[in-house]
Order: C-alpha cells, then structure tokens, then sequence
C-alpha cells in the first residue's frame, strides 16, 4: 500500500478525513453556486424570447447602458458605494441570526439627518467640517433608527422583520412630511424635494461625473473593515455564536440581546452613512425617493453572497451594472428597464432555493464565514 503523498512542507503525514471531504465537495459546491446563476438567465432569456426581444440583444443593451461611456460607468460605481455600506451592516445583523429589513429606513433616516444638519450649520462653518458633521449626523440617525429596531425585537420581542419594515415606513413617513411641509421649496412643494444644497457642501466628483471618489473610498474600506471584525475578533464570533443560537450563546456567558443590539446599531450606522452620502454627492437634496431602494437590493446582494463579505463586492457590481444599464432598454428596444429586476429577483429566489445554500439564523447551522 503506498504511502499518502508528502505536502509542500516535506512532510508525510496523512491528510485528515475532513480535508479530503473539503476538497472532494468543491467541485459540488462551485456547480451549486453557479447552477442559480445559470438557471435564472436560462429563465430571463426565455421571458425575453417572449417579449420578442433577442436576448443577446438585451444583454448588449445592458452592457452599453452600464459601461458604454465614461458617464455611465461612473454612474454605477456611483450606485455601488451605497450598496456596499448597506450591505456591510447587513452582514452584521445576519452574522447574528436577524432577517434585518430595516435597513432601508435606517438609509432614509441617515439622509434625512445630513440634511438637517446642513440646514442648521450652513454658512456658519466651514464646508469641509459641514460636510464631515452632516455624514457623522447621518451614521447618528442610522445607530438611532438601528437600535430602535433592535429594541422593539430584544425587548418588544417583536419579530426583526416585521420591527424593521415598520421602522421603513416610519422614516418614509417623516420624509415625506418634510419634504411637503416644513422644508418644502419656497413657493412649492413636489417630489423633487427639497431646496438644493449648496454647491460649496456637495462632494466632489470625477471629471464632472457623478461618481464621488471619496464616497467609494469609505464603502470600500466598510467593506474591508466589516470583514475583519468579523473574521477576525472576538466581537465576530461572539455574533455567530448569538446566530447559532442565542440560548446556547447566553449558557456561554455571551450577552445574547446586547450583541443583537450593536448588530443593528452598527448596520443602521453605516446605511445612515450611505444615506448622507445620497444627499451629499448624488441628489444634493432630501427626496421622498432618496434612497432609490437600494437598502433592499442591499439585501439582495448579502443573501445572494451567501453572507460573505468577499462576494459582496462583486454582485453589488453586478446588481449596480443591471440597474443602471437597464435605463437602456427602453429606448434601444422598446423593452421595459423593469426587466432587470426581474432578473434580480430571480437570482435571488433560486440561489434560497438551491439545494446548497447558507444557514443562517437561531439553530440554522453553521453560519458562513465573512
């Protein structure tokens, strides 16, 4: 019988059991995750075919609305910056075991912030510290709207999902009451919002595009941040052990409904920061519209990750791509820009429905890694 081969370092000592059933699944675990994917455009081309669209057509339509010019493809990074912060604070709340859907209040609540925070400091103090004050205002309101949330559950014992999803409505709500009251446009009020900014407080901008250098910065270093404190400190895992089961977590001395409650403050921080963001370097103003429901496509993005802040990146790109590149289809084939997020959808209900997908939440099994 021949012995088990040496690895790298030299050394012949047998590989485990469990490295060898690693290694044998990956080809199984790679068709799986590819399988959604390839399924769901099998099902968006075959709508498409209906529709009497070419699908090859549509995908090229998609991929020059997104990437055909400068503007275009500064306006989906421009996209990605808050879909990446969202997303960053919904792997929180995930890695403990919350089905979080209030992330997109806590991203209306952040813009709503910011600008209250320009009204009130504007012109008395310098741009720069008014646009640093209005973002730090931002993440204030998203940790308030945030721990609201986690209250109404830890304490309320009120379901996260159905607590979240009423903190939307309610941050919509106020939104809205401003937008047509107290800060309406003087002599008018509509649903273009608010008086614009002034120009010295909007972010600045790559060659006169919409995408703020500065903005995709700090999503990209949330993104780095998150996966960090996740994988790596005793915070991390004090959450997935509160996400494998909070019983078991408090046995283990592990304040269960406190580490919920920074779960949800830190994911209302960094949509609340997304939020300021949107008012700041993109709209310039407070919308009844202003977070273009990109805290829900956030949810997309982390559910079809699989919880991995790695693939975050990546299908937010892809989902930033869809959204703007479908503005295109109207115009170059008659088609409606809705069919992108049919598309979304899709990919997002077979990757749960796939046979290898991630368990999360109270006794769900061994969460994903950041």
């Amino acid at each position: 019988m021949s012995p088990e081969p040496a690895d790298r370092s030299g050394s012949s000592a047998p590989r485990s059991p469990g490295v060898r059933r690693a290694r044998a699944a990956w080809p199984g675990e790679v068709v799986s995750r590819l399988a959604p994917l390839a399924l769901a455009l099998a099902l968006v081309a075959g709508l498409c075919a209906l529709l009497g669209a070419s699908p090859a057509a549509v995908a090229a339509a998609l991929w020059e609305g997104a990437f055909g010019s400068a503007d275009q493809a500064a306006r989906v990074l421009a996209t990605l910056a808050p879909l990446l912060l969202c997303g960053s604070g919904l792997l929180f709340t995930f890695r403990a075991g919350l089905y979080h859907l209030g992330v997109e209040g806590q991203l209306v609540l952040g813009a709503l912030c910011a600008t209250g925070a320009a009204r009130a400091l504007w012109p008395g103090l310098p741009a720069g510290l008014v646009v640093a004050l209005c973002v730090a205002a931002g993440a204030l309101g998203g940790v308030l709207w945030g721990a609201l949330t986690g209250a109404l559950h830890t304490r309320g014992r009120v379901s996260e999902i159905f607590a979240g999803l009423g903190m939307n409505f309610v941050a919509q709500g106020v939104v809205l009451y401003l937008v047509f009251g107290p800060w309406k446009r003087p002599g008018v009020a509509s649903m273009a919002g608010t008086e614009p900014l002034d120009s010295a407080l909007w972010l600045s901008t790559l060659g006169g595009t919409e995408l703020s250098p500065a903005a995709l910065l700090l999503a990209a270093l949330a993104l780095v941040g998150t996966a960090l404190v996740l994988g790596r400190t005793h915070f991390g895992l004090r959450l997935r052990a509160v996400g494998l089961s909070p019983e078991a977590a408090r046995v283990l001395g592990v304040p269960a409904a406190r580490e919920m409650l920074a779960a949800f403050a830190i994911s209302g921080a960094l949509a609340g920061v997304a939020g300021a963001l949107q008012v700041l370097g993109t709209f310039h103003r407070l919308l009844p519209n202003v977070s273009s429901n990109l805290g829900f496509l956030a949810l997309l993005v982390v559910m079809l990750a699989g919880r991995r802040a790695a693939l975050v990146a990546p299908i937010a790109l892809f989902f930033s791509a869809l959204n703007v590149g479908s503005l295109k289809l109207p115009m170059t084939l008659g088609l409606e820009s809705s069919l992108s997020g049919v598309l979304q959808g899709v990919l997002v209900l077979l990757a749960l429905l796939s046979p290898w997908k991630a368990r999360v939440g109270r006794g769900g099994g061994r969460p994903e890694e950041a």
